[in-house]
């Protein structure tokens, strides 16, 4: 595990109604070391991310009260978290949906399930030295 030493200072929040996506999210995260904040909905990641600060945030599209789209924009609305890199996740792979993402600001798409390869791999893309 020392080889990923250095994630620790990494956080990263998890949006998503879903508690096993959130789950898995959390396990696969905290293995590689990252800490990791848990949000269940936009509300919820809203009231978080000030305390937190995360660095990369997963955000899932089909959620109650406060859709992922919605949350992204706010998100990326804010001067504080503009640059602070929003990936949509979405058991959907459409073009439609990524579009929309792209509208809102979201960074890049990740398809659910996503396996913890995938999500490290996305991590790392977006943690690993300035990206532009």
């Amino acid at each position: 595990m020392s080889t990923l030493a250095g994630n620790e200072n990494l956080k990263i929040m998890v949006i998503d109604d879903s508690s096993t996506i959130r789950r898995s999210a959390e396990i696969f995260l905290g293995q590689a070391g990252y800490k990791i904040v848990l949000a269940e909905d936009g509300f919820d990641a809203l009231a978080k991310i000030n305390d937190s600060h995360p660095d990369l945030i997963f955000c899932d599209i089909l959620m109650p009260r406060l859709d992922g789209y919605q949350t992204c924009a706010l998100i990326k609305k804010s001067a504080k978290f503009r640059d602070t890199p929003v990936i949509m996740l979405s058991s959907k792979d459409g073009l439609f949906d990524r579009a929309r993402g792209a509208m809102v600001g979201s960074d890049e798409y990740l398809t659910k399930p996503f396996t913890k390869d995938s999500l490290l791999k996305t991590v790392r893309n977006y943690t690993s030295g300035e990206r532009e």
